[in-house]
């Protein structure tokens, strides 16, 4: 079975869990990846970069987390933030989700409603 839309999804996000709700409520079918568990790889971040219509790794990158800080990434490369979003899934903006050529970071929740026009 092929999957109209992804979503690249954390349980323990509430905006992970309001963006599928909005896609329940509306019947949408979707292929969910827990990417905590399934992190995407290099070529899927870039993908994923070129469909948000962005060079920039920095709208994929939460910046709050720890991690973050840990790991020194305030000025880090784009390959050196690419690298650490490969490694450490925990670092990726929540939720992705991904329809055909386009794709949204769906904070709020409400931006996955841009995909289903």
């Amino acid at each position: 079975m092929t999957h109209d839309i992804t979503v690249w999804a954390n349980d323990r996000c509430s905006k992970s869990r309001g963006a599928e709700a909005i896609l329940k409520e509306r019947g949408v079918d979707y292929l969910r990846i827990p990417y905590l568990e399934q992190a995407p790889s290099r070529a899927e971040l870039e993908r994923v970069l070129q469909l948000l219509g962005t060079d920039d790794p920095r709208v994929l990158v939460r910046d709050g987390e720890p991690e973050y800080r840990e790991l020194g990434l305030a000025d880090a490369s784009r390959d050196e933030l690419l690298d650490a979003l490969t490694q450490h899934p925990s670092l990726l903006q929540r939720p992705v989700v991904i329809r055909g050529d386009r794709a949204v970071v769906a904070r709020p929740a409400e931006k996955v409603l841009e995909l289903l026009d």
